[in-house]
């Protein structure tokens, strides 16, 4: 492509103005150089971390399998698996139990509102009991 370029007089305080402003827009030479320098001491820097952190991860990764390769430190012996077991048997018995007695406190307490109930004369045919109150159904503590 062919530049035509025509040279027009024109002011030096216009040409200041317009310089000023093209000036301002870009960086200037010294400025781009040591900003090229700055980053390239940073990318260094990051590049020499990046290869600690991989040296790192290496490292861990080598020990991730010698202690797969290992076996575990611990032994259960059939005694400790024998007791356990027991352990956990009982446990579930005992809970069973508790359940069952609390569940027979229930029924208790619903009797006994009953038979109150039957010696006041207030129970009709087929109508339960109230509930409520200290001694009632899902309470413990005695007679009220």
């Amino acid at each position: 492509m062919v530049r035509l370029l025509k040279r027009a007089l024109v002011p030096a305080r216009l040409r200041r103005a317009v310089r000023g402003r093209l000036d301002a827009r870009y960086v200037l030479r010294p400025d781009h150089r040591r900003d090229l320098a700055e980053v390239l001491g940073k990318v260094r820097e990051l590049s020499g971390e990046v290869a600690a952190l991989r040296a790192e991860g290496e490292r861990l990764r080598a020990e991730v399998e010698r202690l797969r390769g290992r076996t575990s430190g611990v032994t259960v012996s059939r005694e400790q698996t024998r007791r356990w077991d027991d352990a956990h048997r009982l446990a579930l018995e005992t809970a069973t139990a508790m359940d069952r007695t609390l569940q027979n406190e229930v029924l208790l307490w619903q009797a006994v509102d009953r038979a109150r109930a039957e010696a006041e004369g207030t129970l009709e045919a087929g109508d339960a009991p109230a509930a409520t109150g200290p001694g009632r159904a899902g309470f413990s503590g005695g007679p009220a």
